[in-house]
Formats: C-alpha cells, structure tokens, sequence
C-alpha cells in the first residue's frame, strides 16, 4: 500500500517532537517521517520516548503502535535546540523536494507538513515564501487556494501571504474564478460535496455598504459571484465578514471564502486552534499541514502538542481514501 509522508520540518523546532507521537497511531497505510535517522533517535532519547525507528523501505507493512517509519534525509550541520541555523536549510528543502516527488510520481498517497521557517531558508540565500508555493511551483500548476479548516468550518483564501495594502489591487475577476474555481473542483472531488455551499467575504467593511465604503464588491466581486450563481451554484453574493461567521450563517455552509489572510484566519483559529490544518487546494495531489509554526523555545521540551498533526494526517488518509 502506498505510504503517506511526513516531512519533519525544521530540526531545531517542534517538528521532530511532534512527528514522534506518529508511534502512538496505529493506520493500515504506512505512514512514513523524512528526517535525519539520527536526531530522530536522538530526540526520542531525549524526551524519554521509547520509540522504535525503521528506516523505510518502499512496500514496506503499516507500522504497529510504537514504531516509527523514517525515510533518512541527512542533517547538514549540528542542530541546537530553538536555535535557526541556515545551513540546515537545504535539509528541510530537501524534506519538501522528495514529498513533492513522491506524490506527483505515484509513489505516494500525498504529504502532510510539519512547520518550517521561512526566515531562516531566506537567510541562507534561497528565495522561499512558503510550503504551499513552494510546492504549487513543484507541480507546475498556475494557481493553488490555501484552505484552513477545523472539524465545523472551513475557510479558503483569495489572497494568502500579502501586505495589506497590496491586497485590492491583487483581488481582480481574473483571481476569483481561478480561485473559486479550484475550491469548487476539490470541495467535489477530495470532499465529495455534490452541490457544495459557500460564503464569500467582501473586502471593505459591511460589503463595502452600497459603494460608500469602497466599490470592489460592485465593481470586480459580486459580477463574478453572480457568474456563478447564474450557473445554479449556490454561493452567496459578498457578505460583511463580521456577521458572516455567526453560527445561523455557517449551519450549512461546506466553506467561506475570505478575501485575505486575517479576514478569515482569526475566526477560524479562534474556534479550533491546536485542531486546525491547512489544505492546499489545486495541487494534483494530497497536501495538509499543521495550523502552527516551529515554536522554537518548546523543542525538546516534552510540551508541544501534535493533535494538529494528527489532524493533519488523518484528512489526508481520509482524502486518500476516495
């Protein structure tokens, strides 16, 4: 059966801690970590964890409670606990590069991330805004939809890691249909949802009010939600996020669609944070992640929780089922 992969992260993070309590599961696909063989062992012995790693080999078995299968990816330099060290950074690329093979060659099911940090790959000289691009470039798709989502909401994104003041100009009819148009195809497809229902934010605050507070919901979204609506779909026309996500709207909404980063983002992660994972929509594969970044001052301290991990994973085995 083919195997879902994990990818670690940064080593001197929450990543390795967190792939670790991968031992507890018990799945009949193989679930297997990318990381350094030896800093797994290493911080398993640190955090008192008595843990069986097996290196993977392809075709191998599921794993029973206890063990963990680890594909090897070599450090490149030492690694200190909560310290960033940008020459490791072409280990976690190199984490990214083989899930990324994997999935689109067929020798996996799909990836689930554990976090990373940008800034310290930056530092290192290598242009890297994120995962999700990182791997919409990999596949060689034109555009990719970042979606969070907790057990009771999901949220997708127009625009994802922008400055503010950058954001109108990025919100044109061209980016919506992309946009809605992949949300749609996989809110069918990986979550086989017939007729899917979605709520789309406007931009300005209240909707932008009738054209006083701004007129891109008259001018650029609401004609593209009307295009869609004409065809039967049922999607709201652009609603003031504050009322938005009351729990009468959301009873039977499958997704809301956000105009930017912390339009959405904040509701969501203030229901479900610790529960919540990230979906990169778009992509010819399975892709989820954690919700949270490396937090660094935790690694090797026994107090990282991975339930957003095991959430993670458990989307993408259940996606990989259909």
């Amino acid at each position: 059966m083919l195997p879902l992969y994990v990818t670690s992260g940064e080593p001197a993070g929450i990543g390795p801690d967190i792939c670790l309590s991968l031992a507890e599961r018990i799945d009949e696909r193989p679930i297997v970590v990318l990381a350094d063989l030896h800093m797994l062992r290493d911080r398993a012995k640190m955090l008192n964890q008595n843990i069986q790693i097996i290196e993977y080999k392809q075709q191998a078995s599921s794993s029973e409670q206890g063990q963990l299968y680890v594909e090897h990816v070599p450090l490149v330099d030492e690694v200190i606990l909560g310290e960033l060290n940008p020459n490791n950074s072409s280990y976690v690329l190199e984490q990214l590069r083989r899930s990324a093979e994997y999935a689109m060659s067929g020798k996996s099911v799909g990836v689930a991330t554990a976090p990373v940090q940008k800034s310290v790959i930056n530092d290192a000289g290598i242009h890297f805004s994120g995962h999700t691009e990182y791997y919409q470039e990999f596949a060689g798709v034109e555009r990719v939809v970042m979606m969070l989502a907790t057990k009771t909401l999901r949220v997708a994104l127009a625009t994802t890691h922008l400055a503010l003041r950058d954001v109108p100009d990025a919100i044109t009819k061209e980016r919506l249909h992309q946009v809605i148009d992949i949300l749609l195809h996989d809110l069918k497809t990986k979550f086989k949802k017939e007729h899917p229902h979605i709520l789309v934010c406007g931009l300005n605050p209240h909707a932008g009010e009738d054209g006083y507070l701004g007129m891109e919901e008259i001018e650029i979204i609401n004609p593209v939600l009307e295009s869609y609506r004409s065809q039967g779909i049922n999607m709201s026309l652009s609603l003031p996020a504050d009322t938005l996500f009351t729990p009468h709207n959301l009873k039977d909404a499958d997704a809301v669609l956000a105009m930017y980063h912390d339009q959405g983002l904040p509701v969501l992660k203030s229901q479900g944070f610790g529960e919540a994972i990230n979906i990169t929509l778009g992509l010819p594969f399975i892709r989820t992640s954690v919700d949270h970044g490396t937090a660094l001052s935790l690694a090797g301290t026994g107090q990282a929780k991975s339930s957003s991990l095991h959430v993670a994973v458990d989307l993408a085995l259940d996606l990989a089922r259909h």
